[in-house]
């Protein structure tokens, strides 16, 4: 699939939606508010995302390269090649981008986005040497692009702060479901994406480390929510994760004195790439958050919504969950632009209410793939995606389904 096809639908679908709004329902201010929302959409682009991102870039390239000096990264790619030379068989086992995606990975499960970011670009920069067709996503990239997508995160903290900005009685009660949607929807995506590149996932050092994983999660699930208090929860995600993150740039600092290495040449040498990355995925970042921009603002998911509900009344199904479903379709649109659902959702319904819980749910089980597509491949020129963003959808999909399976059993 074609960034242009994604793009250019975007915005024929906003304007055949804004077009009927205003026919038929005498909306004489829909057009105004595209447009005003293109140029806010441009603006965040730019001032809020790329700038910003620039200073942390050249932060963690740096901190980066001082590891891969040392010899840290390719140590922590040879622990992990087993399983990665399973489900990414065209990265030699012994290749730095193996170290990137664990690092990447890593700072997702603990909700470190700034440090997942820039963790991630370099990851897609590795696997990009690695690509025969430079402007067609290869195989180990899309895998790696739909895993990230899934957005697999261990303790929602930002969520369960605003919450407990809004007064809910317990804003650590979608703690466990959002972990579980989450984790649906990084399982659905892997075996998506190994399907359909035909990779065989049944075999002893894939379940291995599979089971080792959801035993370790399933593990911190268990023993936060039996043993801690909503004040621990967020006092041991604090700590644990900013200290990890800490623990990491001061390892990789005392590796790269042990082996001799010039740790502030190998810093700056690796933080110059910082700022060109960010200038090369500037033209990407407005061009999609426009386009979503456009979709958003001509009111279509007013209307997808109203179509779902309508459907499922028909078919004789509770419809308690619909009103929180705008947020699950901006989800994989925008970061932002979900939050803002979801704020809504819970001021209008009720922060301890049914739709508000789920609405946060959904906020928790998946990322924003439209968005992470466009910076990661726009930060390497990729332009065909292939089936990254359907594979990446159907891991959204997934998480969605999830979510309002769990919401019901916790909640309602």
């Amino acid at each position: 699939m074609a960034l242009n096809t994604i793009w250019t639908g975007f915005f024929l679908i906003g304007f055949i939606a804004a077009l009927a709004q205003w026919l038929f329902l005498g909306d004489v201010e829909i057009f105004k508010r595209i447009i005003d929302g293109s140029f806010d959409s441009a603006k965040t682009a730019v001032m809020d995302i790329a700038l910003p991102l620039a200073g942390v870039m050249t932060l963690w390239l740096g901190i980066m390269n001082i590891g891969e000096k040392a010899g840290v990264v390719n140590f922590i790619a040879r622990i992990i090649a087993p399983f990665f030379a399973r489900i990414f068989p065209g990265v030699p086992k012994n290749h730095p981008a193996n170290g990137h995606m664990v690092m990447n990975f890593s700072a997702n499960l603990l909700g470190l986005d700034n440090a997942a970011t820039p963790f991630g670009l370099k990851a897609m920069e590795s696997l990009q040497s690695l690509n025969p067709n430079k402007e067609e996503a290869s195989d180990a990239q899309i895998m790696f692009l739909v895993l990230h997508t899934s957005g697999l995160t261990l303790i929602p903290l930002a969520i369960m702060a605003q919450r407990a900005v809004l007064g809910a009685h317990d804003p650590s009660d979608i703690f466990i479901p959002c972990m579980i949607a989450t984790y649906v929807a990084t399982l659905v995506g892997l075996i998506g994406v190994a399907i359909r590149q035909r990779l065989n996932l049944l075999n002893g050092v894939v379940l291995g480390w599979l089971g080792g994983i959801s035993a370790f999660i399933i593990g911190m699930v268990w023993y936060l929510s039996q043993y801690m208090s909503r004040a621990e929860i967020e006092l041991f995600s604090k700590l644990s994760s900013n200290l990890l993150l800490f623990s990491v740039i001061i390892a990789f600092m005392l590796a790269a004195l042990h082996k001799r290495v010039n740790v502030y040449e190998a810093f700056i040498e690796g933080a110059k790439g910082g700022i060109q990355t960010s200038l090369t995925i500037i033209p990407y970042l407005v061009g999609m958050l426009v386009a979503i921009g456009v979709l958003r603002n001509s009111g279509v998911l007013g209307l997808i919504v109203s179509g779902f509900t309508w459907v499922f009344t028909q078919l004789g199904i509770n419809t308690d969950f619909t009103p929180a479903l705008p947020t699950a379709l901006m989800k994989p649109l925008s970061g932002s632009g979900s939050k803002a659902m979801m704020v809504d959702t819970m001021k209008t319904y009720g922060v301890d209410s049914f739709v508000g819980r789920l609405a946060c749910v959904f906020q928790g089980s998946a990322d924003t793939t439209f968005y992470i597509v466009a910076l990661y491949f726009g930060s390497v020129g990729i332009r065909k995606t292939r089936y990254a963003i359907p594979m990446g959808l159907l891991a959204d999909f997934a998480g969605v389904v999830a979510a309002i399976f769990v919401a019901y059993l916790f909640f309602h």
